[in-house]
């Protein structure tokens, strides 16, 4: 559904995005993380048409983004809002339906009663999170094929965030909708994306489902009568070593079978295997490519 092939863009002699080539599925929630500066921002603005890549190109549904009849097709909600001075929501429902020819009353009608938000209130006069309501109640009315999100849920409590995502994947459990989102929160991420994308100083250095993205490293418990083995440490590859009392922690990269198969060698005391969460695995796997990260270990 959204296609970037070799995209590059450049900003005098500084390279936001480096090459990226990303996939997302149709269907999908994919998630874009990275640090700050990665360029996911940018990536998601030459998406959008709003920035020109200087090289490769981006489609969606093997069309240009250039092309009217797909910028009909998709909804981008950032984390800066506008809205027209002295516009209520309604108002700007309006506006919306005059530009998208999908746009369904029907489903803004169905949508109000989620976020309860009053649609004659004039938008500049609400907080930062009524506004945020008010752009998913109008953006999901205009019937995207495609929705991307930019720290889409800064400033909304853990209520309204649920009810957002809650009305998001319901479209796309229809097959109606392809969600791209760039977030800060891994946490949250974690529980809607099903792929992941994972940008590093304008490069796209990981792409893969989020199960297997998590599948490749391994938070191992382990003791034994002594220290642990080199030759054990030697065999696995350990990303971070850490120990409680008699107990270490390893962080190690390989499957959980191959892990647990090449520890039960030296006969354990204890031996555990635990998934990392998305947030690990991001701050593991960006720490090895000199990324610098704080000593983060969830015990």
């Amino acid at each position: 559904m959204i296609k970037a092939d070799g995209v590059t863009k450049k900003f005098g002699d500084f390279c936001a995005l480096d090459s990226v080539n990303l996939n997302a599925g149709k269907g999908s929630v994919y998630g874009l993380v990275g640090p700050n500066g990665a360029g996911k921002t940018t990536f998601i603005k030459c998406l959008m048409g709003i920035y020109k890549n200087d090289e490769g190109k981006i489609t969606v549904d093997e069309r240009s983004v250039s092309e009217t009849c797909i910028k009909q097709k998709m909804v981008y909600i950032g984390d800066d809002l506008y809205f027209f001075p002295g516009y209520t929501i309604r108002d700007m429902a309006k506006y919306y339906a005059g530009i998208y020819e999908n746009f369904s009353w029907e489903e803004y009608e169905r949508i109000k009663s989620v976020f309860g938000l009053d649609e004659k209130a004039k938008l500049k006069k609400l907080s930062k999170g009524m506004k945020k309501q008010a752009a998913f109640w109008i953006g999901i009315s205009c019937c995207p094929e495609v929705l991307v999100l930019d720290e889409p849920v800064d400033g909304l409590d853990p209520v309204m965030r649920k009810a957002m995502w809650s009305v998001v994947l319901e479209k796309v459990a229809e097959g109606n909708l392809t969600v791209l989102v760039s977030s800060h929160n891994l946490r949250e991420l974690e529980d809607v994306c099903d792929h992941v994308g994972i940008m590093h100083e304008g490069k796209l250095v990981i792409e893969k489902t989020l199960d297997d993205v998590k599948g490749n490293i391994h938070k191992l418990q382990i003791a034994f009568e002594g220290e642990v083995p080199v030759e054990l440490m030697s065999e696995l590859t350990v990303l971070k070593e850490s120990k409680m009392g008699s107990v270490s922690l390893l962080i190690v990269r390989g499957t959980a079978e191959d892990i647990k198969k090449t520890a039960e060698k030296y006969n354990p005391l204890i031996l555990d295997i635990l998934p990392l969460t998305l947030e690990e695995v991001f701050i593991y796997e960006l720490g090895g490519m000199g990324y610098v990260v704080k000593d983060v270990i969830s015990q």
